[in-house]
């Protein structure tokens, strides 16, 4: 299921939801306040009612032939009136409840008043309200029960009518709601699609980086992605420049064991096996030296984490120790407290070993290490107290791209090795004469 129909299905069930107890809700407020104004209204019927009857010194209860209601005196109106007396004995019943089977009527004491629903004697539901009245006439009292009756037909009408346009504008509510919750979604996903569709673009080869301006929140996304594509496209492409590269060097190793292998073996000065073991050395190193080349990884995502700068050096420097134990080498590291390096840790490992092996072959007794930041970038420099590195030899060494037979005499492939995964990594690197007596090279990577 898409992203965008799961967040439509999602909104979906939370309106539904909210829409039916809203829906409960607001019936239910309008059900309270239906029942209110109906008692509201049959209390009023009964004061009227009160205000027209009369008694007469014997109690009788005289009502008026046209009532002001004029519901109380049209057969099965809906509204309906009776007048008890203390004795629970109907004096009086309205004209509308001829043949109704009304509910019981009780007798309420004077000043006492009821509003209720009740079942009729018919089977039907009514709203009845009563109120008991103390009479006077002359010197006697008589205790009568007034009764208003409405049949709660109308009631459920007035309901029924409500819960159906309420239903109804809701229903039509959540569409509209669902509507705009759609092109909103649209509008807020466009990003996203975006994203897609510049992702099939590069797939497809019409595009190599992801373009498109995106909101805050897709920037670290897209960065990640354009950082990856960046990488694996300089990978791919030192290892096409690594394997044309070694076809060309193989060419002269090649070309001379051929003609080592056409000469007679009895011309004078011809060795074949030491020309044979010569060749293939130089072989070995170019191979070892492309196929470095091949492995850097280049730069990593601005996100990612930084490699701790500290422990490597200490790791390789105390291998070096072993291996160079004879010669005493004093090593001294200056690296910023926290420093790290934003990239692989294995051209890390290979960019620091092969500086410091370099360093540790060439020196007499003393090597020096320092890393700091400059300008946003990672400075290594390294220098040590031995012969150095001519101008020329250094030139040869720095530039990009040099293959491995044509690498340095004497230095071999380390520093053509840190210099390919420094420009790999968008770096620079220089080789001068340093203050030790020996050689500095200095290393700028951007941080």
């Amino acid at each position: 299921m898409s992203l965008n129909a799961r967040i439509i299905l999602a909104a979906s069930i939370v309106l539904a939801i909210f829409l039916v107890f809203t829906g409960i809700a607001l019936e239910q407020a309008f059900r309270e306040s239906a029942w209110a104004a109906r008692e509201e209204r049959l209390q009023g019927q009964l004061y009227m009612l009160i205000a027209e009857a009369e008694v007469d010194a014997a109690g009788r209860i005289e009502m008026p032939a046209q009532l002001q209601e004029p519901r109380f005196g049209q057969p099965v109106s809906g509204l309906y009136a009776s007048i008890i007396d203390g004795k629970s004995k109907t004096r009086w019943r309205s004209p509308s409840a001829l043949n109704i089977g009304l509910p019981s009527e009780t007798m309420l004491a004077a000043g006492k008043s009821a509003f209720s629903q009740q079942m009729g004697t018919d089977g039907s539901e009514y709203f009845v309200y009563r109120m008991g009245v103390s009479w006077s006439e002359g010197k006697r009292n008589f205790a009568f029960t007034f009764s208003v009756v409405e049949n709660l037909s109308a009631f459920h009408a007035q309901l029924a009518r409500y819960r159906r346009n309420l239903w109804g504008w809701l229903g039509a509510m959540a569409g509209l709601l669902l509507l705009a919750q759609a092109g909103l979604l649209r509008w807020g996903l466009r990003p996203l699609r975006n994203v897609a569709h510049e992702i099939r673009a590069i797939e497809a080869g019409e595009k190599e980086l992801l373009t498109g301006t995106y909101p805050a929140e897709l920037s670290a996304l897209t960065g990640n992605l354009n950082g990856l594509l960046q990488r694996e496209r300089g990978q791919l492409r030192r290892y096409r420049d690594a394997l044309g590269d070694l076809a060309h060097s193989l060419k002269t190793p090649l070309a001379v064991m051929r003609g080592a292998l056409s000469r007679p073996q009895q011309e004078p000065g011809s060795s074949l096996a030491a020309t044979v073991a010569e060749e293939t050395e130089k072989m070995q190193h170019i191979v070892d030296y492309q196929l470095q080349r091949a492995a850097t990884a280049g730069p990593a995502s601005p996100l990612a984490s930084a490699l701790p700068l500290l422990p490597v050096a200490e790791k390789i420097t105390a291998s070096l120790d072993k291996v160079y134990y004879d010669k005493g080498i004093s090593t001294q590291l200056h690296i910023e407290p926290g420093l790290g390096f934003r990239g692989d840790q294995g051209d890390l490992m290979e960019l620091l070993g092969n500086l410091l092996d370099n360093a540790y072959k060439w020196s007499n007794s003393r090597v020096e290490f320092r890393a700091g930041t400059e300008d946003g970038y990672l400075v290594l420099a390294v220098e040590d107290d031995g012969p150095g590195i001519p101008a020329q030899e250094a030139a040869r060494i720095l530039q990009r791209g040099v293959r491995a037979d044509q690498s340095t005499p004497g230095q071999g492939i380390g520093l053509a090795v840190v210099a390919s995964i420094v420009h790999a990594y968008g770096g620079e690197i220089r080789i001068a004469a340093s203050v030790l007596g020996g050689a500095s090279i200095w290393v700028r990577i951007p941080g």
